[in-house]
């Protein structure tokens, strides 16, 4: 089996269809088929039923699809590698919304300044996103707050981050000095949307335990959540860093937990962990560790 068959595989799987996938690796059908049927015959397995002129991917299909995405993308990191080895070198790196809105930036700034010949993408997402695209091999590492339940995912804790409680001022828990978790039981909370680690965090606290909350409303930002909040229409929870500078809501501390949760650095267990890629991850977690005191 070689790349291009790699390659082939993958266009049918993305597109659904032989011609089409023949269009965009500009082929003639028969190539393609050729090669798909090349696969099957070799390792006696089936990648895709055809039914009614249609493809339709097999359980194996999805699970070969998930390696040959993965080799692909090494392969063409390998080739950007050699084609600019002279020049510069470019680490993608993912966080999740927290990690990239607040802590980020200035870990990198810091790291470029001493590595001027490796150049930084940042793509910033919510964890399951994040995930995926480490998954999918398009992320080199990530930084995220999310659960990782992913066994090609190595995962490496690298920060302790305070979580709190926030309320409008004119909200009821507003005059309280403390609350128990028990008191959020069928209140009115504004989350962040499906995939985020903030969201799964306030979900498992609450929901986990069997206190139910009311989902009032669902925002794709900090900054939206916080302004929801401040106009009295729910409570969240939120990074504290997040709201060194805001003045428009109340913190409440919650007598009975402790509300911290990890970030961690994530990549794929099969992931090729260049010279500069150690650099970096080595980096972000001394600058963790110095620039935001982590009790880990």
């Amino acid at each position: 089996m070689t790349i291009r068959d790699l390659e082939i595989f993958v266009a049918v799987a993305e597109k659904g269809k032989i011609g089409t996938a023949a269009k965009k690796l500009y082929i003639s059908q028969p190539t393609v088929s050729h090669a798909i049927s090349q696969i099957e015959e070799e390792y006696h397995v089936k990648l895709f039923e055809r039914l009614s002129r249609k493809l339709y991917i097999t359980e194996v299909g999805k699970e070969f699809l998930n390696y040959a995405r993965h080799i692909l993308a090494n392969f063409h990191e390998m080739e950007h590698y050699l084609h600019h080895a002279s020049k510069q070198i470019c680490i993608h790196i993912g966080a999740s919304l927290t990690v990239g809105s607040f802590f980020l930036g200035n870990i990198i700034s810091k790291f470029e300044e001493k590595n001027p010949r490796i150049r930084i993408r940042v793509y910033v997402d919510n964890s399951k996103n994040i995930i995926q695209k480490i998954i999918d091999g398009t992320l080199d590492i990530a930084i995220i707050e999310g659960f990782v339940n992913s066994k090609d995912i190595i995962a490496t804790e690298v920060y302790q981050d305070e979580m709190v409680l926030i309320c409008g001022k004119n909200h009821p828990f507003a005059s309280k000095k403390s609350i128990h978790l028990s008191d959020l039981k069928d209140k009115d909370c504004v989350l962040r949307e499906e995939g985020s680690g903030t969201r799964d965090f306030l979900i498992n606290l609450t929901e986990g335990r069997g206190i139910p909350i009311v989902k009032k409303w669902i925002c794709h930002s900090s900054d939206s959540i916080i302004n929801v909040v401040a106009a009295g229409q729910g409570i969240s929870m939120l990074s504290k860093s997040l709201l060194i500078h805001q003045d428009n809501v109340v913190q409440i501390p919650i007598e009975d937990f402790s509300l911290y949760r990890s970030f961690k650095i994530i990549y794929h267990k099969d992931k090729y962990i260049s010279s500069a890629l150690k650099k970096l991850i080595a980096a972000v977690i001394k600058l963790f560790n110095s620039a935001y005191k982590t009790q880990i």
